[in-house]
Parts: C-alpha cells; sequence; structure tokens
C-alpha cells in the first residue's frame, strides 16, 4: 500500500492568497505582465494544492522582508520608492532645441536645476520614470514660438509658476493624484514667448496597466470566476 497522500484539493481563500503574491509581485517589478497574467490564470483555474504551490515558489510571501541582494539593489524609476530615486548623481543638467527638439525620459537623473530652452522646436521632460539629484529641484523652461511638455507622475509634489506671454504655460491633470509625502518637490519656472509649455500629471502606461489588471483580479475574486471547480 502506497505511503504518499493524495494532494490536497484548493480553497477559494488559498487560491487568492497565491493571486495576492502575484499581484505584489508584478507591483515589485518582480515579475514582467505577461508572466504575471499566466501565473494568474493557472492560479484561479488551479484544483489542488500542488499546482498552486509552483506559482510562487520564486516570490516572497506578501508582505515578508526580503533580504537585499548584492547590497541592496532597489528597483529602478517608478519601481523603486521616492527615498530611493532621490540623491543620485545627475545625468543630464539642461536640454536645447533650435530648429528642432530634445528628450529626456526613462530612467534618467534630473539635476537640482535643469534649464531647458526651445526656439522654433519642441522639448518632452518625462519625469514620471526618473530619479533626482536633490529633494529639491526647479526645472526652468523657456519656449520661444516653440513648445514644451513636462510629464509627472500624480504622486509627485509638484508647483507649477510660469510665465505665457501670446503663449500659454500651465497645468492639465490627466489623472487624479496625492502628492506623497516622502516624494521631491519640483518646482516648473519660466516663460513661453508666442509658444507653450505645458506639464501634465500622467501615469505610465505600465503603472497603468498594473492597476487594470488588479482591478480585473479583483472583479474575477466578486464574481467568483476561476474559484469554482469544473464539474467532473
Amino acid at each position: 500500500m502506497s505511503s504518499e497522500l493524495p494532494d490536497m484539493r484548493a480553497s477559494d481563500a488559498e487560491r487568492e492568497r497565491i493571486a495576492e503574491i502575484l499581484r505584489e509581485a508584478v507591483a515589485e517589478g518582480r515579475l514582467e505582465m505577461e508572466e504575471f497574467e499566466q501565473r494568474l490564470d493557472t492560479a484561479y483555474r488551479a484544483r489542488t494544492h500542488g499546482e498552486l504551490e509552483p506559482l510562487v515558489r520564486d516570490l516572497p510571501a506578501v508582505g515578508a522582508t526580503v533580504a537585499p541582494v548584492a547590497a541592496g539593489q532597489p528597483g529602478t524609476g517608478s519601481m523603486a520608492r521616492w527615498s530611493d530615486r532621490v540623491g543620485k548623481p545627475a545625468t543630464s543638467g539642461g536640454a536645447f532645441a533650435f530648429w528642432g527638439g530634445f528628450r529626456r525620459r526613462g530612467n534618467w537623473t534630473v539635476g537640482r536645476k535643469f534649464t531647458a530652452f526651445a526656439m522654433w522646436g519642441g522639448g518632452e521632460i518625462d519625469l514620471r520614470e526618473a530619479n533626482f539629484e536633490d529633494r529639491e529641484v526647479v526645472i526652468r523652461c523657456f519656449a520661444i514660438m516653440g513648445g514644451m511638455q513636462v510629464t509627472v507622475p500624480p504622486d509627485l509634489n509638484v508647483e507649477v509658476r510660469g510665465i505665457g506671454v501670446m503663449g500659454g504655460f500651465g497645468e492639465n491633470t490627466k489623472d487624479e493624484g496625492v502628492p506623497a509625502p516622502d516624494s521631491p518637490r519640483v518646482r516648473v519656472t519660466g516663460f513661453a514667448l508666442m509658444g507653450g509649455v505645458g506639464v501634465e500629471r500622467k501615469r505610465s502606461r505600465a503603472e497603468k496597466q498594473r492597476l487594470r489588471e488588479a482591478e480585473r483580479s479583483r472583479g474575477r475574486l466578486e464574481k467568483g470566476d476561476g474559484g469554482k471547480e469544473r464539474g467532473k
């Protein structure tokens, strides 16, 4: 007679516990979105503990303290906490465009004083994945018969103090948010002459996708999808 016990059936609560670990992992950047969706789908379809356990074998439990790797390597860009995004050496202190354009976006570090100038051209300054040299940052934008777009995450503390002369200098909120208490303070100043400077609060594509997936997962749980065993 075999001494091995049959694999225990998984409950709805156990499936949801695994789903929560997966959601936490994708939010921290431990899983790519495609892999997260595959594992989540498998979790909701799982019938036994043996099917659930491999899905999170390489991931920490929700709320667990994880030992740092190689003296601590925080996430980059928006994956990192605000405290980990401040105090790094600046990779750019300014930008210039004349009959052309410039772009500062992705994982870059904005200097404590950043000056941008565009004449008969345009520029893009994206702070959603950026790091900051200091907790107090001033971005000076000067546009003459040209334009600039400054894009910031909804939880960044931003103050806009620019002047538009036969042009515009203002802020547009696309995604509502509340500034985080530990975020840097960014002041956007300057002027636009026969041109425009716009500051827009907007979530990154990756952040929007994470929020949509989390909402979708909650909807599945509320409807009971995936938590029911299929008929034999």
